[in-house]
């Protein structure tokens, strides 16, 4: 969706995900739950707001107190739907509330649940006030709205248990069929490498897209498609926990590693300043250390939030 973190999240995030409850289990398809019915962070944060901040957002937010936030609520350990609710987890809301504590301490962040690659149409459609999905910061999208940048993360490659294709890298990925979810950075970086491919005479690179990566991950179990290609910490997540970690392995190095940032409107300057001085006044704090840290992801952390750094 998605970006790269450095290589030694490897350790941190594969004994952190041991900790979390399991996205499948050993018989069970990769869940997903495609409810609409918005869900509120309820992390526990530093108290005490920051003196000022409040009055920097639009009257309308600030009067509300309540940020609604658009996400593609299915990319574990991301954002992710607590087992049999509507409450969304993950790393993405706890930073959230870091965030929107440093405006008043009953703000809220309410996740609404919506396709990935429709998210930035719906955000200028306005039917939510930002994104937060794990969305990377690019120069392409750039084009469309802004970001705040608040996570670093990267590209991995998932296989099979045992990767019985002997996949290394992306150059063994040539003359074979891959399966992700469309719309992310993943399937960007898909097509360059099956261009590389023709180019290099490796042989065809077939690439199947999903609307949600754990359509992806399916089709790879099945032994439909070789690999699916994901962020490093959902890949190493999905690693961890599908099938009791006897499904998948990732593989390789990461690829490409780049900021996460919180879409935002192009028209919409005063809320990006507001939530950049919200998510500054966050780190300084330790707030939004501690909420990586639920997820063991300090590794991803910046030490600040530019705008539009990707």
């Amino acid at each position: 969706m998605r970006a790269t973190t450095p290589s030694r999240l490897v350790l941190a995030l594969l004994a952190a995900v041991a900790l979390l409850g399991g996205a499948c289990s050993d018989d069970d398809e990769p869940a997903v739950d495609d409810s609409p019915a918005p869900s509120t962070s309820t992390t526990a944060v530093s108290s005490g707001p920051t003196a000022g901040l409040l009055e920097k957002l639009p009257a309308d937010i600030a009067r509300a107190k309540v940020l609604k936030v658009g996400s593609d609520v299915a990319y574990a350990p991301v954002e992710f739907f607590k087992e049999g609710t509507q409450l969304v987890q993950g790393i993405d809301p706890d930073v959230c509330a870091a965030i929107v504590a440093e405006f008043d301490e009953n703000f809220k962040c309410e996740f609404q649940n919506s396709p990935f690659d429709g998210l930035i149409p719906a955000l200028n459609a306005k039917r939510f006030d930002v994104i937060m999905s794990a969305l990377s910061d690019t120069e392409e999208r750039q084009k469309t709205i802004d970001f705040v940048d608040y996570f670093n993360a990267g590209t991995s490659i998932l296989v099979r248990e045992g990767n019985p294709e002997g996949i290394e890298s992306l150059d063994d990925l040539c003359g074979k069929t891959i399966g992700l979810q469309k719309g992310t950075t993943q399937e960007e970086l898909a097509t360059t490498q099956a261009k590389k491919c023709e180019t290099d005479g490796k042989g065809k690179l077939t690439v199947l897209t999903f609307e949600k990566d754990t359509d992806a991950l399916l089709q790879l179990k099945n032994g439909r498609t070789v690999a699916d290609m994901n962020d490093f910490p959902v890949a190493a997540y999905n690693a961890k926990t599908s099938g009791g970690g006897k499904d998948f392995e990732v593989v390789g190095e990461q690829i490409d590693a780049g900021p996460y940032g919180i879409g935002i409107r192009k028209s919409d300057t005063q809320l990006r300043d507001a939530l950049q001085a919200a998510l500054k006044a966050a780190i300084a704090r330790g707030s939004y250390d501690r909420a990586l840290q639920a997820w063991n992801a300090k590794g991803g952390a910046l030490t600040t939030a530019a705008v539009n750094g990707g």
